[in-house]
């Protein structure tokens, strides 16, 4: 994947339906607790093969299992088809943070560093800002 050209703003303005009142909601939500750090759409294929979209919201350098370090973000948000993810990139205590968060957050699939969610009434919103803020923390 790679930093797109495309502002996230304008990306936003482009999705549709609920999933887009839903993207631009969470990204009202995020945005304002990265205040400071970067805000980019992330494009391309994606670890799984297939192409998207990401907003990325602050800088990391994470290292691969393989000793490549790569650069990324501290947290993404995506439209997928079915589902909205979110993919928490910090770690405390050798696990990802969003673990942690995801039965408050009201995920309703959990992988290593993602959560993902059928619908926006799913989400606990105060439970997605306190992951959110420990993630932005153990990143300072």
């Amino acid at each position: 994947m790679h930093r797109s050209t495309t502002s996230v703003d304008e990306f936003l303005e482009g999705l549709d339906g609920a999933q887009g009142e839903a993207m631009r909601a969470l990204d009202l939500l995020i945005h304002p607790l990265m205040s400071g750090l970067s805000r980019t759409l992330w494009e391309g294929v994606f670890w799984g093969g297939t192409e998207q979209q990401i907003i990325g919201y602050g800088d990391l350098v994470q290292k691969r299992p393989r000793g490549a370090e790569v650069e990324w973000f501290l947290i993404g948000l995506a439209q997928q088809k079915n589902y909205l993810s979110l993919y928490v990139n910090a770690v405390e205590d050798g696990d990802y943070v969003g673990r942690r968060f995801a039965e408050s957050v009201g995920a309703s699939k959990v992988g290593a560093s993602s959560l993902s969610f059928k619908r926006f009434e799913d989400i606990n919103l105060e439970a997605l800002t306190d992951l959110v803020e420990t993630a932005r923390a153990l990143a300072d």
